[in-house]
């Protein structure tokens, strides 16, 4: 397991601090990157720009922005931390995380072919079936932690290979370096949606990777009160390519969520190390447990990709999932039961959340594709959050408790 430092900070030839936090570690750049105290007026803290336009000197002569659709300072400060913090070069935000993942669709034409997991996130797998498909995209779902059935789907007209890891929730970890490798041989952008490590955690760009996407809904935001999206890549090309349907479509955040996610931001390293530190104990916790099958959490030593996911990640991560050995109705009493869990479907804020995906976000899968998948009647997802992990166990234990009942 790697740390988060770098390299010796750079010492700046004027002795500036501003001239070494591009190459500071990555704790520094969360606080600091594409951030300055306002010029004017010396405020710290990134001053929310409500604006809808801006003063023009010359008809088509501006300061740099013109119309907050396309550009807003507030915005513009978010997109630097997060093109430093992914080790990009551009970055690009959205209203959501699926206004993100559109834009990356936007980029392939009629005809082109994508391939993408088989466990990918419901939204990503609606847009692509029951949105794309229409405007003649079609999609082959593939495990892709199996590389030879990711080569095995690759086409002539494949122009995209669709990443998720961890996934989905059954926390399966690809190998972004060989994915990417399999994606240009043949011509296609490898995009990976990096939304459950963090880029704390996982730099997918470092590993060959063209795009990554993250839903600033999550750990990037990090409080459950605001919704967002990004894409960050390390090619000017591909930015200008992306930054034009970003204005195009206009599924662009507003000022004051821009606002809310580098609050967010500046927290990231010590909420993902409480994240990480609560959910590795409660795993092994779950892992013993007399009414647990299984667990699946990328740091148990039992998990197939442990390894990797050690070589690949910085830690494992703050979700898990677990298969409660029980009927789907003794399961549903589960979550149903918690307190210090709350039952809801999304994730990475500081509060512990948990869902049933049988009962919840894969009920409409037919029961027989679903326990094919591996998304057993008992299978349960929870987000770790930073409570103390020992009132985590109590709370699942009491609910355990009243599932035997």
């Amino acid at each position: 397991m790697s740390d988060h430092a770098t390299d010796d900070d750079a010492t700046a030839a004027d002795g500036t601090e501003d001239a070494h936090i591009e190459d500071a570690r990555i704790e520094t750049r969360a606080i600091h990157a594409g951030q300055e105290p306002d010029p004017e007026t010396g405020a710290l803290m990134t001053p929310i720009h409500a604006n809808s336009t801006y003063k023009q000197s010359a008809p088509g002569e501006h300061t740099g922005y013109e119309y907050s659709r396309t550009g807003d300072p507030t915005r513009s400060d978010l997109e630097a931390n997060l093109a430093s913090l992914e080790s990009g070069s551009h970055a690009r935000c959205f209203s959501s995380g699926m206004g993100a993942i559109n834009t990356v669709l936007n980029l392939l034409d009629a005809g082109d072919h994508v391939v993408a997991g088989n466990d990918v996130y419901g939204g990503t797998h609606r847009i692509l079936t029951q949105v794309y498909e229409q405007y003649d995209l079609d999609t082959t779902f593939v495990d892709t932690t199996d590389l030879d059935a990711v080569r095995d789907a690759m086409r002539e007209e494949t122009a995209l290979v669709w990443v998720e890891t961890p996934t989905n929730p059954l926390m399966n970890v690809n190998d972004i370096a060989a994915l990417a490798e399999i994606a240009h041989e043949g011509d296609a952008l490898c995009a990976v949606d990096n939304t459950f490590a963090t880029p704390y955690l996982q730099r997918p760009l470092e590993h060959g990777a063209d795009i990554v996407a993250q839903s600033l809904t999550k750990y990037l935001g990090g409080h459950s009160d605001t919704i967002g999206g990004a894409l960050i890549v390390d090619d000017a090309d591909l930015d200008e390519r992306i930054g034009f349907y970003q204005n195009a479509v206009g599924a662009t955040p507003g000022p004051f969520d821009c606002f809310l996610v580098l609050r967010g931001t500046k927290t990231l390293p010590v909420r993902m190390d409480r994240h990480c530190e609560n959910a590795a104990e409660l795993a092994a916790w779950l892992d013993a447990h007399e009414d647990v099958a299984r667990v699946y959490y990328p740091g148990l030593e039992s998990h197939p990709e442990h390894e990797l996911a050690a070589e690949q990640m910085d830690d494992f991560g703050g979700m898990l999932s677990f298969e409660f050995d029980g009927t789907l109705a003794e399961a549903s009493t589960v979550v149903s039961e918690t307190d210090v869990f709350t039952l809801a479907e999304s994730l990475g804020g500081v509060e512990s959340l948990i869902e049933q995906p049988a009962a919840m976000t894969h009920a409409a899968i037919p029961r027989e594709e679903r326990l094919a998948a591996g998304l057993t009647d008992g299978l349960i997802r929870v987000s770790v959050g930073v409570e103390h992990v020992d009132d985590l166990k109590a709370d699942l234990q009491a609910a355990f408790e009243t599932a035997r009942q």
